[in-house]
């Protein structure tokens, strides 16, 4: 089964959320900055009113208003921030291979990707996990690495997730 497509920024992009989104390691980062702040602002309340003639009640209501606002608002700053950093990556350097035209082989022995850049190959055995969302398959290689097929390249997209599915779960339940 080959399958040609072009893998845009924003792809990657959207890779790059996905992946955070579904990180316990990136949830535990969100859920502890989320409420760091918060905690930080309300002994500053405290501190505040005791350093000024301010009474507690007032420093603390707008501390309290402040840490709200902090809580409700961070996850969206924390996923803008992860773009943004991304983006940034990108534009370090190379990207050739990653970012453009991507010819993707799936076969019984596993997965080839050719690309202007050349060319990876990663048995079934070396594929990790799969995880998809309603615009990509995500074929991981390694805890933070994928193979990304863009759903829209494929006509049926049933009977390639039933392909890739068969095959990841077969190679499973070979390593065990």
């Amino acid at each position: 089964m080959n399958i040609h497509f072009n893998l845009s920024e924003t792809d990657y992009l959207h890779f790059n959320l996905f992946h955070v989104k579904h990180s316990e390691t990136a949830r535990k980062a969100l859920l502890m900055q989320r409420w760091t702040g918060p905690v930080l602002f309300l002994i500053l309340s405290y501190l505040f009113s005791t350093i000024t003639d301010i009474s507690f009640l007032l420093s603390f209501s707008t501390f309290f208003v402040i840490s709200v606002i902090w809580f409700v608002f961070y996850p969206k700053y924390f996923f803008s921030l992860i773009i943004r950093h991304t983006k940034k990556m990108l534009k370090e350097g190379q990207n050739d291979g990653l970012i453009g035209e991507h010819r993707l082989m799936i076969s019984e022995k596993g997965i080839t990707d050719c690309t202007s850049n050349g060319e990876s190959h990663a048995n079934w055995s070396g594929i990790k996990e799969l995880k998809e969302d309603d615009q990509f398959f995500y074929l991981y290689n390694t805890s933070v690495s994928a193979y990304i097929l863009p759903k829209s390249a494929i006509t049926n997209v049933d009977e390639v997730r039933s392909y890739i599915k068969n095959h990841f779960i077969s190679s499973t339940v070979a390593k065990r």
